[in-house]
């Protein structure tokens, strides 16, 4: 399935333009043949002191003709695969970020940071190779050995098999030993790199806490193992690479030895002119030298069907995701939010995490949705967001079927850590909705309660916040990206956790804000704590994917002994 996602579709989609760089290749292979022939006959032929002229005119200018194309057609094969090839991997990123885009919210939770670098920096770029390294040669090599063999085969049926044998083992054999050989050395590598990547990402992010706490020497040794295991691999491949190298040589040498064997007895048997001894056996230089690639072209194969795997991993969306981004349902008004005996039963798990759920959150309310870690608020405000579709039950957005279409349309997300780009906070913001103004990004940021504080900086809206928006505090920072989400426009908003990490006077005044700033929209706020639960229509507890108890602040703190202490003990915290 990867296979044809990512090969056979864009094969079918280029085929012209590849035809075209697979005939310029076999067209220079051809020319540099044909010029090391022509040249064999042309010294023969000299060397008898021809009595016209004439019998050798032909052939020089065949030698000027060949030349040029030996040198023109491996250009224009360069020119149009290389063409073809940048036309695909366009293709490919778009694809792939099309894909990440659509997941991002559950992106992190899905996958490790270094698996992500390596598709990003990586799988991408190796994909190119795979045409211009396997696929193009491969299918240029399989051209000359079938033409070299039918020309044999004219002459001499027996030698024609004889040489077929011979040549095969550099065109068959040897590339599958090789392939075999290095499948299980790529395995293996791959895994290690992998590990080396999450320990370069743990070193790069957790730097800081390594040298507080006086280890950096131990995560450097660290680092030097597993890049010395890389080291392992690699001159292990590179002891292959000569092994076989020097294998190929030899059989290649035999190959025209035998060459040689084969032309002076039919030049014994008058079957050709001594004059193209020379020429038969010089040709067979070129050939081989076109037939060595097909070892290394071989051996990648299994490196290209892990990335492609990898990559099919990352754009595979859900049903519900799929084909949907250019439908969307028109919804008019505030937006209220029901779910209906929803449950969700992760692949490869027995149990559900979310079991039987019902739910009616009516238009502009406000509902926090509680819970301890595993309790299942993660893949409930996946599902509230489309992301996830309900093993059984329904979700319901203004009386329709919750979709993928509805994310950033009808449905906002604010996630536990948004990333603040290095670029101003006008520019921030705007990721929201590109077509805002200036005006309409400082009343948002009035709502936020942050305009006071950007007005104090050297250029108000349009300074820069610096990487990672290092400029602001965290609550300061979860205030513009609050207010990202405010641009958008949309009667509903889903908040991840968005006040983990702050003190909790932050917490309580960050809270108050969203609330405020959207007084006329629905909002579902996950969070471990109570604090803000007062201004909230709702608060919901989650226990194991069930809900333990659900109502109205007031209410559960006066009729629920559990709700009382919890938010007591919190008070006092």
């Amino acid at each position: 399935m990867a296979v044809h996602d990512w090969v056979s579709t864009y094969i079918k989609q280029f085929k012209g333009k590849m035809s075209l760089a697979v005939l310029f290749g076999f067209l220079g292979i051809a020319s540099g043949a044909m010029l090391l022939f022509v040249s064999g006959y042309l010294i023969s032929k000299s060397s008898l002191r021809p009595e016209n002229i004439m019998l050798v005119y032909v052939p020089i200018v065949s030698v000027r003709a060949f030349s040029i194309g030996q040198a023109v057609f491996p250009y224009l094969e360069k020119l149009v695969g290389h063409d073809v090839v940048l036309s695909i991997l366009a293709k490919y990123r778009k694809r792939l970020y099309d894909a990440l885009e659509k997941d991002a919210i559950s992106l992190r939770g899905k996958y490790e940071t270094g698996d992500l670098f390596q598709v990003l920096s990586e799988d991408i770029e190796r994909l190119q190779d795979f045409y211009l390294k396997t696929l193009f040669p491969s299918i240029i090599g399989l051209l000359i050995y079938t033409i070299i063999i039918i020309v044999i085969g004219v002459f001499d049926i027996v030698f024609m098999v004889y040489f077929v044998l011979l040549l095969g083992i550099i065109v068959f054999l040897i590339p599958f030993i090789s392939y075999m050989k290095m499948k299980q050395t790529y395995s293996e590598e791959r895994v290690e790199r992998n590990n080396y990547y999450r320990h370069v990402t743990d070193a790069i992010f957790g730097q800081l806490d390594w040298l507080i706490s006086g280890r950096y020497n131990e995560l450097e040794k660290n680092m030097m193992q597993h890049h010395e295991t890389l080291l392992q691999y690699e001159q292990k491949t590179n002891r292959w690479h000569h092994v076989r190298d020097a294998v190929l040589r030899f059989i290649g040498g035999i190959s025209i030895v035998v060459m040689l064997i084969w032309t002076n007895k039919i030049v014994g048997e008058e079957v050709i002119s001594a004059t193209v001894l020379a020429a038969f056996v010089l040709m067979t230089f070129s050939i081989i030298d076109a037939l060595l690639p097909l070892s290394d072209a071989m051996e990648e194969v299994p490196i290209y069907k892990e990335t492609m795997d990898r990559l099919q991993t990352f754009v595979h969306v859900e049903k519900t995701n799929e084909d949907t981004s250019s439908v969307i349902t028109p919804l008019d008004g505030p937006l209220g939010i029901e779910l209906r005996n929803v449950m969700y039963q992760y692949d490869g798990e027995k149990e559900n995490t979310i079991h039987d759920i019902s739910v009616q959150v009516l238009p502009g309310e406000k509902v926090a949705l509680l819970g301890k870690s595993g309790a299942g608020k993660s893949t409930l405000l996946k599902m509230l967001a489309g992301l996830l579709k309900p093993t059984k039950g329904e979700i319901l957005v203004g009386n329709e079927m919750i979709d993928a279409s509805f994310l950033s349309k009808h449905i906002a997300v604010l996630n536990q850590k948004p990333h603040i780009f290095h670029t101003t906070v006008a520019n921030n913001i705007r990721i929201g909705c590109e077509n805002v103004t200036d005006e309409e990004i400082e009343m948002v940021l009035e709502k936020v309660h942050l305009m006071d504080y950007i007005r104090t900086l050297p250029k108000g809206i349009h300074t820069n916040v610096d990487e990672l928006g290092k400029r602001f505090s965290g609550g300061q920072r979860q205030r513009i990206a609050f207010a990202r989400v405010l641009v958008q426009e949309t009667p509903i908003i889903l908040l991840d956790e968005p006040t983990v990490g702050l003190d909790p006077k932050t917490e309580r005044d960050l809270i108050q804000t969203f609330v405020e700033a959207a007084s006329d929209k629905t909002m579902v706020l996950v969070t471990h704590h109570l604090i803000g639960a007062k201004w909230m229509d709702q608060v919901v507890f989650l226990e194991d994917g069930q809900i333990k108890l659900a109502g109205h602040h007031d209410q559960l703190l006066k009729e629920n002994d559990y709700y009382r202490a919890l938010y007591a003990l919190e008070e006092q915290m």
